[in-house]
């Protein structure tokens, strides 16, 4: 039997059928093989490490948020988003950063920007107005978005302080 070849790609699927049907039992070789420069080969996030400090503070129905991100790496991240969720709903018509926005009526979503390996970003810094006055708020602080990257250690980037209305700082 003689069978005449047409395509370049056929043959590099016929040379991986015969090289799977020599390794692996016929029932576990795929009906169609498709050639290995069309499948993608597997997407690995790189790691890094993002981590938030700072301290809140509560006074005369306004809530402070001065936090820092740090980067413990390896990689560098291009980017981040923070999020700022409090226990009592914010005023309307909120002054916010440059860097940062409105994600609902308890909820401000911000860039952190971008943070080499081992490194720090910018201060963010938010003057809060609330609605009312309330005597206590807890603020949780979280990432939403990591620019791509793993983050296998959130516990360094997930704070819940409570802050009472003293006018001292809350470190976290």
């Amino acid at each position: 039997m003689r069978v005449r070849v047409k395509n370049a790609g056929l043959v590099a699927a016929a040379v991986g059928a015969a090289a799977l049907a020599v390794a692996v039992p016929a029932e576990a070789v795929p009906a169609e093989v498709v050639p290995a420069e069309v499948v993608p080969a597997e997407v690995v996030a790189p790691e890094a490490d993002v981590a938030y400090h700072g301290h809140t503070a509560l006074w005369q129905g306004r809530l402070g948020v001065w936090l820092t991100p740090q980067n413990h790496g390896p990689a560098d991240v291009s980017d981040a988003t923070v999020r700022l969720r409090t226990s009592a709903p914010l005023a309307d018509g909120q002054e916010l950063p440059d860097r940062c926005l409105r994600g609902g009526q308890r909820v401000v979503l911000c860039s952190t920007g971008g943070i080499g390996a081992g490194g720090w970003s910018e201060e963010l810094a938010l003057d809060l107005r609330l609605k009312g006055s309330p005597s206590e708020v807890t603020v949780r602080i979280d990432t939403v978005w990591n620019g791509g990257a793993q983050d296998r250690n959130t516990a360094n980037n997930r704070h819940k302080v409570l802050t009472l209305e003293t006018g001292d700082l809350y470190a976290f």
